[in-house]
């Protein structure tokens, strides 16, 4: 297939393009997304802005910054990578922010256009597969922050942050949920074209 296969340690954003064969050789479930990883120097920019201790606001680790273009929940990594393979990825732009906003009440977020036809073409690739029902209606963004029940983030959201990228690749990327948080291990990847 042309899937790149890569298996990235955790929270270390020097490999996660990093090309090698994945260490799979049985069908495995794992908790599975497909996303857009933003190139290092959006990463740089959005690790830069103030992090106000707003009351139960956790920003999430540099490393975990992703834009989701669809979330499966528990998937068959081989059916899901097969399905990718036989996928033609449009070229995408994305134009992130241009401030910090909430996400329903408990997501901080960054909003993402431009990658919407994106998206429609991996739901469509990926139509029936995963626990997690399919979203209606698309939402770019990347999530910059949980937010608790009781959060009050009145310094962080409306902070200014615009950035614009190519995007060269889509990623399956599998979670692992740890006490500390999650972690994200890219699984493989498909340029656009």
């Amino acid at each position: 297939g042309r899937g790149s296969f890569a298996r990235r340690p955790a929270r270390s954003a020097a490999s996660r393009r990093g090309a090698g064969v994945a260490d799979r050789h049985t069908a495995h479930m794992a908790r599975l997304f497909v996303a857009i990883w933003p190139p290092d120097d959006v990463l740089d920019r959005l690790a830069d802005i103030e992090r106000p201790k707003d009351q139960g606001v956790k920003w999430v680790p540099q490393d975990n910054l992703h834009i989701t273009l669809r979330f499966l929940g528990d998937a068959d990594e081989t059916e899901v990578a097969a399905r990718l393979d036989d996928t033609l990825f449009p070229a995408a732009t994305a134009v992130v922010g241009p401030a910090f906003d909430l996400l329903g009440e408990r997501s901080l977020i960054s909003p993402v256009t431009g990658v919407d036809e994106l998206a429609d073409v991996v739901r469509r690739a990926l139509r029936g597969l995963g626990t997690e029902p399919e979203r209606t209606r698309f939402q770019g963004h990347i999530t910059v922050a949980r937010l608790a029940r009781n959060a009050r983030p009145r310094r962080s959201a409306g902070h200014r942050f615009d950035a614009t990228f190519d995007v060269t690749e889509v990623a399956l990327v599998a979670s692992t949920l740890r006490d500390t948080g999650a972690v994200y291990d890219t699984v493989a990847t498909w340029p656009t074209r």
